[in-house]
Formats: structure tokens, sequence, C-alpha cells
């Protein structure tokens, strides 16, 4: 018995299906191309910080230069400022290695003129009010030095701060000095590092509170299986195209052949 001949496709639908699978061909490079650029610019991120991490630490960004501070060019930058630490903070809920708890913000008058925001670590729920610290925060002039991080405006994913509720997820520059009506506040924070405000190295255990340097940088850097993963797609796509074109060669040949 002889097996019935798939008639060809019509022109028209063979027009349509080749230009949405071209359409996806182009995609699927362009999207796989994109994620190589991604990979080159992490790469370049990743090689900055480190170089950022391993310099000595320079002056934090004064007034003047405030206005031209960039992700790519000032974050993660180690940065040194000296000044005295108002009696004011503001806690933003943190995870870190320690647990669950919260970043302590506060805002340092520097002796040049201006305020900046440190983080001056983490703690715990438990440790959340001052009084149960273990110690006070120093009330004359400290020395600070850390990581610049700039603004983290809105909340976290899903949450959205709350000044007046005292909840916040993110380290909002700008909405922390309203909320403590502060002006003159840089639009950047500083994550201490290391050494507490006396100079002291506490334990990474948490046993003195706030815990500094539990500040993790790392970048995830999964762009090259992204990228492989659309240029797949883009090779499957082009070999069904190529067999697609191929069946339906040969249907159109077996037709002429049988007229």
């Amino acid at each position: 018995m002889r097996h019935r001949l798939q008639r060809p496709l019509p022109t028209g639908w063979l027009v349509l299906w080749g230009v949405l699978l071209a359409a996806a061909l182009g995609c699927f490079i362009a999207l796989g191309t994109w994620q190589m650029q991604r990979m080159h610019w992490k790469h370049a991120l990743i090689a900055r910080v480190d170089a950022f991490l391993r310099a000595p630490a320079v002056p934090a960004p004064g007034p003047d230069a405030w206005a031209g501070l960039t992700t790519e060019r000032d974050e993660y930058r180690r940065v040194k400022l000296q000044g005295v630490l108002l009696d004011r903070e503001i806690l933003v809920q943190a995870n870190t290695r320690l647990g669950a708890g919260f970043w302590v913000m506060a805002p340092l008058r520097r002796e040049g003129g201006g305020i900046v925001f440190v983080n001056r670590g983490f703690v715990d729920a438990a440790h959340r009010d001052p009084a149960h610290r273990g110690q006070a925060a120093p009330a004359g002039p400290v020395r600070i030095e850390g990581l610049l991080r700039l603004s983290q405006p809105g909340g976290g994913f899903l949450r959205d701060n709350a000044p007046a509720e005292g909840r916040w997820y993110s380290r909002d520059v700008s909405a922390m000095a309203h909320a403590l009506g502060l002006t003159a506040v840089a639009p950047y924070f500083v994550d201490q590092m290391g050494a507490d405000a006396n100079g002291a190295v506490p334990p990474a255990t948490g046993d003195r509170w706030p815990v500094p340097g539990l500040t993790v940088v790392h970048f995830r850097d999964e762009h090259l299986s992204y990228a492989l993963t659309w240029y797949a797609l883009a090779a499957m796509t082009a070999a069904a195209m190529l067999y697609g074109a191929r069946q339906e060669w040969l249907r159109r040949r077996a037709a002429g052949a049988a007229a």
C-alpha cells in the first residue's frame, strides 16, 4: 500500500511561517549577543570593584562632588571620613550571615561640612534598642572607613519603605534624611568595615553590637550560560527552518512528478 503524499503548503502559509521563524531566530541571536555584552560588562564591574577593595581608602566625596557620583565609577569605593555621629539612627531590615535583623544607619556630621549616613553595622532583633547593645555610640569625633554605597530609593522587593511607621527595607538616603529632619545630606552612605567608630574590631560572632564589616560584595555572573541557552535556541530554530524547507521542497517535487 502506497503512502499518501502530503500536499505542499499554500504559499501564504509558507511565507507566514518563514517570517515567524526568521523573527524568532533573530530574537534568539540578539538575546544571546546581549547576554555576551552583559557578561563583558559584569567582568569589568567585578574587576573594578576588586581593585577598589584592594586600594587604600580615599577621602569620602564632599558636597562639590556629590552631583557627579555614578554607580559605575564610585560604588564600593573604599573611603574614609571624620566627624561626629548624631544621636539619631534608622534601622533598615537586613539579612546577613548572623541572621535576620537590621542595619543601623546613623548620620555623621563631617568636620568639613555636610552629613553622611553611616551603616554602623548589623543588630539582631534583641539588640535593636541602643540601650541593649552593651556600649553606647561614641559621643566625640570619630574616624570611619568603609565602602561608598549610593542611595537605594523606594524600598525592597515588593515592599515600600514606610517612614511614618518606622519600617525601612532599603537605605534610601533622601527619605532617611527627611525622616530625621536633616539637610545637606550626601546622596550616598558608607558601609562601615572592620573596626568600629572607636577603632576596635568587634568579634565576628556578634558579641558586640552593632557588628560592622558584614557587607557582601558579590555579583552573579551567569550571563554565559544564558547566552549559550539563547544561541542553542537559535540553532534549533535554524535547524527547524532547514528541515521544514527541505520537507516542503520534497513535497513540491513529488507533487510535480505526480502531475
